[in-house]
Order: structure tokens, then C-alpha cells, then sequence
């Protein structure tokens, strides 16, 4: 009998290592603010857009990535990870270089909101499928994690970089390096990423693991066009589209929230902030594999409803202090990113792994029309207002529904056995 080497922690790291350079999207706020000091300041060579479409482009880069997951997807499932990844690696490297020679709208609309996001949801959708691939149930909340986690923690050190070039080299040459360094990277990481071999079995934590009363039963596999017809999906869709959606709303104006405070050490916020994120997706993942993914949603969009609700306290108050404005946007950080652990699980856990890829990319839209919808409202309620008091309590209500929603959660009919 052939010993199949189990490759799962080096497919998990370099799945880890590809996020950890797409991750460039959660840093939008940075480059925002250096869009909006140019419109306002003016002269040769300035950007000459309306205030109001400077989150255009970030928008835009949500749900080209979302629904670039689609495709993404069905390439991961019938060609593998590795080309996938090599895909994605070359959009992005196109998308921040086509930004870089212009102050075009229309230019970066297309180079950072189509390409750049096509780019990080071919990158995406090619890490984390194989590393689940190579692990048993118990551990998919855990692996899940681990992966996101690097797209959850990019922006500490890009924020800090990006802060660096931009002030050493100018917004243009910055997005150019990035552009280069990002190609080479995913190109890298990419022959590291490798699926199990047909028929390959994980072997098992222990033997009572299926015999945890909190633990899933046995789903059959199903392909992706029943499981978008299936009331599940949709549940789910409409979840992850309020969880990831509020949290995208926050972390795409975290910078600006916090400007008014921190000055030009604004960038620290969205690095702490980067830091909830990520471990959010980690801590998430194992809390999932131990209560059960329903109690654990259901508790964490909670959370993120109180988050919400505290935070119109702390931005509604006069010169309000930058710890409380950078213990604010961790928290909510730290439960946008659970999200991110969570709803793949409940994909593998629900309709299996053969069809993963486009059944996840499937769901991955709620993620793009959320952040979509939820970045333009907020928009709109910052530009009547002057303020996010509205922003955040529309987003707490909509969380506190969500938590009550995910309490209903039940899967599809398990497999019978014969």
C-alpha cells in the first residue's frame, strides 16, 4: 500500500501567504485618504473626482472579487489551485500597475475595482479549498481560519507601508511596486499549492469525534446548482451579507473615522484593526469546532450588533480619544473576520467538497453585494449627516436580526446510510 504524504500544513501556509499579499483591499482607506488630500489640494496632476465616488473604486473592488469567486471557483474545482492562484497573482499585478500611470476615475474603477478584484477572488478562491481538502471535519473551522487569517492581517504591515511610499514615493509609484511585488509573491506561493490525490481519505482527530452531540451529522455531496436552489443557501446569503457587509463598511472609512484623532498615525488603526480581523478568523474557526457552527454564528453577528451599538457612543462623542477609536474599530474588526472562518465551514460541512470552489463563490456574492450596498449607504448617510451615528445603527439593527436568524439555521437532510 502507497503512504500518501499529507501535505496540509504546507498547502495551509501557502494558502496563508497568498492572502496575506491580496489582502491589499482591507488597506483601501489609506490610499482613500491620499485620493481625497489630492482632490481637495488640487493643481497639475491631481485626482479630479467628486468626493462623493472616492470609495468607487473599493466598492467596486468588493464585488468584482465576489463574483469573480464564481469562475474562480469552477477553475479551482476542474484545473486545481495552482493555476488558479497564477491567475489571480497576474490580474492583481495588472490591476495596480494600470493605476499607477493614472488619476483617472474611470482607470481606477477598472485597474483597482475589476482587475485588482477579479485578481484577489481568483488568489482567494485557490487557498482555501485544497488546505481543507487535507483535513478531517473536526479541523475545517481551524484550517478555514488559519487561511483567512492572512487576508485578515495583510494590513498590518501594508497600512504601515503604504503609509511609507506614499509619503516617500507618491501614491502612483506606490500602487506599482505593489502591483510587482504581489505578482511575484502569488506566482511563488502558488507551486506550493497542491490537492490530495483522488480517493485520499484525512485521517480523523479521534475516534468518538462523530459521536459529539454538537458535531454535524454526515451531508451528502451536492452539486452547486442544487445547492443554490436549496433555503439554506439563501439563509446563509442573507447573513453573510449583513455580517460581511457591515464590516467591510466600517474597515473601508477606518482611516477617515479615525484621522480627525491620530492625524498621520490614522494608518495604526487600520493595522490594529487588521489584527482583530485576523484573529477573529482563527479563534472563530476553533470556537466553531467545539460548540458548533449555528451557536457559534448566531453569538458572533450578536457581538458584532453590540459593537455597533457601543460605537455610536464613541464616534458620536467630542474628540472622541484614539484608544477608544482604535479599541472600537479591533472589536468590530475581530468579528467582521469571523465571518470569514465561519461561512466556509458551514459550505464544507453542508454540501461537501467536490463542488466547493463554485458552491463557496456562489455564496461569496452575499460578501461583494454587502460590502457593495452597505459602503454606498454608509456613503450616503456620512455625506446628510456629517456623521456615522447612522451608519452604525443601521448596521447594529441589521446584525441583531441576523443573530436571531442564524438561531434558525438547520442543514440539509443528512446522508442515510444503507
Amino acid at each position: 500500500m502507497q503512504t500518501i504524504r499529507n501535505r496540509g500544513w504546507q498547502v495551509t501556509f501557502a494558502g496563508t501567504g497568498i492572502n496575506l499579499a491580496l489582502g491589499i483591499l482591507y488597506t483601501w482607506s489609506i490610499f482613500q485618504a491620499a485620493i481625497k488630500k489630492s482632490i481637495e489640494q488640487g493643481g497639475p496632476g491631481a485626482f479630479d473626482w467628486q468626493l462623493s465616488s472616492i470609495g468607487d473604486p473599493y466598492a467596486v473592488c468588493c464585488l468584482s472579487f465576489a463574483f469573480s469567486m464564481i469562475l474562480a471557483g469552477r477553475v479551482q474545482d476542474r484545473f486545481g489551485p495552482r493555476l488558479t492562484a497564477m491567475i489571480g497573482g497576474l490580474l492583481v499585478g495588472l490591476g495596480l500597475s494600470l493605476v499607477s500611470q493614472s488619476t483617472s476615475y474611470s482607470i481606477w474603477v477598472l485597474g483597482f475595482g475589476v482587475l485588482a478584484g477579479a485578481g484577489i477572488g481568483f488568489g482567494y478562491s485557490s487557498a482555501t479549498p485544497p488546505a481543507l481538502k487535507w483535513f478531517p471535519g473536526g479541523k475545517t473551522g481551524l484550517i478555514a481560519g488559519l487561511v483567512v487569517a492572512g487576508f485578515g492581517l495583510a494590513p498590518v504591515y501594508i497600512a504601515p507601508l503604504a503609509t511609507w511610499l506614499l509619503a516617500t514615493v507618491g501614491l502612483k509609484q506606490a500602487m506599482l511596486w505593489f502591483g510587482v511585488a504581489f505578482f511575484l509573491v502569488v506566482s511563488l506561493l502558488s507551486l506550493l499549492l497542491v490537492n490530495p490525490p483522488p480517493g485520499y481519505v484525512p485521517p480523523e482527530i479521534n475516534d468518538d469525534h462523530d459521536a459529539r452531540p454538537h458535531v454535524a451529522p454526515s451531508y451528502p455531496e451536492l452539486p452547486t446548482a442544487q445547492v443554490v436552489r436549496s433555503p439554506q443557501f439563501w439563509k446563509l446569503w442573507c447573513l453573510y451579507f449583513v455580517g460581511a457587509g457591515a464590516g467591510l463598511m466600517v474597515i473601508g472609512s477606518v482611516a477617515s473615522m479615525a484621522k480627525a484623532s491620530m492625524g498621520e498615525a490614522a494608518f495604526v488603526a487600520v493595522a490594529i484593526m487588521a489584527v482583530g480581523n485576523a484573529s477573529g478568523r482563527i479563534i472563530a474557526g476553533v470556537v466553531s469546532d467545539a460548540i458548533g457552527r449555528r451557536l457559534a454564528l448566531a453569538f458572533f453577528l450578536g457581538l458584532q450588533a453590540l459593537n455597533m451599538f457601543l460605537a455610536i457612543w464613541v464616534v458620536s462623542s467630542q474628540g472622541a480619544a484614539a484608544l477608544m477609536i482604535v479599541l472600537s474599530a479591533t472589536f468590530i474588526g475581530f468579528n467582521y473576520g469571523t465571518n470569514l472562518a465561519l461561512f466556509p465551514a458551514y459550505a464544507k460541512t453542508w454540501w461537501g467538497l467536490r463542488s466547493f470552489g463554485m458552491s463557496y463563490g456562489c455564496l461569496m456574492t452575499a460578501w461583494g453585494l454587502g460590502g457593495f450596498v452597505m459602503s454606498r449607504v454608509n456613503a450616503m448617510l456620512v455625506a446628510q449627516s456629517g456623521g456615522y451615528v447612522y451608519s452604525f445603527l443601521m448596521a447594529g439593527v441589521l446584525l441583531t436580526l441576523a443573530a436571531l436568524l442564524a438561531l434558525t439555521l438547520h442543514g440539509p437532510r443528512p446522508a442515510v446510510s444503507r
